[in-house]
């Protein structure tokens, strides 16, 4: 990855979006030599989502797993159903 400051960034956006989109670099933008954010291309934005998804649904069922009270919606709106 890439570090350049935030006024380098401001400078030279253009080219900076096409190293990120073509050449597929990461590149981090500090502020007071603190890096603050990230320029990454779409392709890695879509894979970091596609991970935190898989994530997120690894611990919804561990957490079902885990507790023996669980119930869905689906059961809650049926037994509303039969009152």
């Amino acid at each position: 990855m890439i570090p350049i400051s935030a006024s380098e960034a401001r400078a030279n956006l253009p080219d900076l979006i096409n190293r990120a989109e073509y050449a597929r670099e990461r590149i981090l933008i500090q502020r007071h030599g603190k890096t603050v954010v990230a320029i990454i291309g779409l392709d890695d934005l879509k894979l970091l989502e596609a991970v935190e998804d898989a994530i997120d649904s690894a611990e919804l069922r561990r957490a079902v797993e885990e507790n023996d009270g669980f119930t869905t919606l689906q059961t809650i709106i049926a037994s509303r159903k039969d009152e």
